[in-house]
């Protein structure tokens, strides 16, 4: 069964994934002597960047969101099925779906990427993660579920960790987080919770590394620190979380951080999919391809973006997960698929680094540009502002994250502090999520925080 879809004398070109990567080939190839068949189990694009700014009420989720079909109206050869992906069977070139199986002339994986947790399994249950546009509301409304718990309680020490964050990963999503975090700390939270010592909140961004920021360079690196030493955030290089339970994230077998809210930004795997040999997939989950972006083994599957691990002399340890790999690779492999169908060679993927940012706080911002020229503060914020704005898909979304910047920045607030849709982070449905939260029915055991942490932040 093909799911309903139309006989076409083109090849039949499967995308699976519709993030950077599999909307730029699909809009690639709308000129294309191919049909185009995108599979997600979403049936919106979503912009990965901003959504810790959804998670902290700065944007509306569905200003970074936009509907594929409507992306797509006009282009005759592009059809969509939202499904859930299950397997490949490459013998059979076809893809496998909970609404029914797909046949492919040739397959591009786009698939992403997904959370590591590096095996610790507390983490995993009950740390929060923001890489879906349900896990930054989830988010959202967590936070602000538990500084409402934080007006009730007469216990110093529950109080503590329901108002204490710990952000664990120092890339550009744990830095932005930690900064919004920070300024919404400042800004936000003085108004609505009057009744709440806020100096006494932490925000504690946790890396394992002797530097935040690691792949950018030393100045970005020292500038974001000092901004978010500046907004109060507490910084712990060199550490790292072992486990999470009863509210306490373990930095070592005896020592802690008391805090309900745990964001996990720590790192990411590949999101391969069952039915590839296993020898092609790589220890981080990420498929290996060749330069032209061919899945190795294979004839006519493809990937690109985050879950394609593309070796080169320049990055032995594979191109990094960035939007403009994903936007390259695709722009392309819509060229390269057109030439293997004039029966002519493809040509090799080359990466042009257009440079690096990541955003602290209001007017403050690190940029990276190739050629060593870096910039920061201001500047480097419009920079970022920019970027952002003009990538995001949609008009409508352009203009409405436009608005919402400028009410932030004008009036110091943020709008959209909504507890929408009641999160519980123990509503786990698998029969060790029921063992882990019968286990952590009964309230947790709270102790006085530990010397490191009780400075007041100011």
């Amino acid at each position: 069964m093909d799911t309903n879809l139309p006989v076409s004398k083109n090849p039949r070109v499967v995308i699976v994934g519709c993030g950077f990567a599999g909307l730029r080939l699909a809009k690639e190839l709308r000129h294309a002597p191919v049909q185009v068949v995108v599979i997600d189990r979403n049936n919106y694009h979503n912009f990965q960047p901003l959504l810790y700014q959804v998670a902290t009420g700065a944007l509306e989720a569905d200003s970074i969101a936009y509907p594929i079909r409507k992306i797509f109206a006009g282009q005759e050869n592009f059809f969509y099925r939202m499904a859930d992906v299950q397997r490949v069977e490459p013998e059979r070139n076809t893809v496998v779906t909970h609404i029914g199986d797909i046949h492919y002339d040739y397959l591009v994986l786009a698939t992403g990427s997904l959370t590591n947790f590096f095996g610790i399994e507390s983490l995993e249950r009950n740390a929060m993660q923001i890489k879906s546009i349900p896990n930054a509301l989830n988010l959202r409304s967590f936070i602000f579920q538990n500084f409402e718990k934080a007006l009730l309680t007469e216990n110093p020490d529950e109080r503590q960790a329901l108002m204490n964050i710990v952000v664990v990963g120092g890339g550009p999503t744990g830095v932005e987080i930690s900064g919004s975090l920070a300024e919404m700390r400042k800004h936000v939270l003085p108004k609505d919770y009057p009744e709440l010592d806020l100096q006494q909140m932490q925000i504690i961004l946790v890396e394992a590394g002797a530097e935040l920021l690691g792949p950018m360079s030393k100045k970005s690196q020292q500038k974001s620190k000092e901004y978010l030493e500046e907004l109060g955030v507490q910084i712990r290089l060199n550490t790292s979380i072992k486990r999470y339970e009863n509210c306490r994230a373990y930095y070592s077998e005896t020592e802690f951080i008391p805090t309900e809210n745990l964001i996990w930004a720590a790192g990411v795997n590949g999101a391969a999919i069952p039915g590839l040999p296993p020898e092609i997939v790589a220890r981080n989950k990420r498929i290996n391809v060749n330069q032209w972006n061919r899945v190795e083994g294979f004839e006519n599957v493809f990937a690109i973006g985050d879950v394609a691990n593309m070796v080169t002399e320049d990055m032995p340890r594979g191109l990094p997960m960035l939007a403009p790999v994903a936007q390259q690779q695709a722009d392309l492999l819509a060229k390269n698929l057109v030439r293997i169908l004039q029966g002519q060679a493809p040509e090799n993927f080359k990466y042009l680094n257009k440079g690096v940012m990541a955003i602290v706080s209001r007017n403050k911002a690190v940029v990276d540009l190739p050629k060593d020229v870096h910039f920061n503060g201001f500047f480097g914020w419009l920079t970022w502002l920019f970027v952002h704005l003009m990538t995001l898909v949609g008009f409508r979304n352009k203009i409405v994250a436009f608005i919402d910047w400028a009410f932030s920045y004008f009036n110091s607030d943020q709008a959209l502090r909504l507890i929408i849709r009641p999160f519980s982070r123990r509503d786990v449905k698998d029969d060790r999520g029921k063992k882990a939260a019968e286990h952590q029915t009964a309230t947790p055991e709270y102790i006085p925080t530990p010397p490191a942490i009780q400075t007041p932040v100011g």
